[in-house]
């Protein structure tokens, strides 16, 4: 069985087990969270969406960081205008105990 759910603004295929990066939960490592915004329930060719879905994804906090920087790098030519920043996102790791 497999689920679409919605978090942080983008969307994740979870099954029971996997363990996702989403966007940072604040809660306590160990605690669980439920996912009530659940867009697709599925399991072979047995599908819901939509209105027909009235699930909840429950999750184990298993970490939280920070990822992989990224250059952002800004230039205007002829202007000697040169401009470097770094950006690190911070992400919350769940493990996905049950859909239901």
């Amino acid at each position: 069985m497999y689920a679409v759910i919605k978090t942080g603004g983008k969307q994740y295929r979870v099954q029971e087990g996997d363990v996702v990066r989403v966007a940072k939960i604040n809660a306590d490592i160990g605690s669980e969270v439920t996912f009530d915004d659940v867009l697709m329930i599925g399991q072979g060719t047995d599908i819901k969406a939509g209105k027909d879905v009235a699930a909840q994804v429950t999750a184990v906090i298993t970490e939280e960081g920070r990822g992989q920087k990224i250059v952002v790098f800004k230039r205007r030519r002829r202007k000697n205008y040169r401009l470097t920043k770094g950006h690190r996102q911070s992400f919350t790791a769940v493990r996905i105990a049950k859909i239901g």
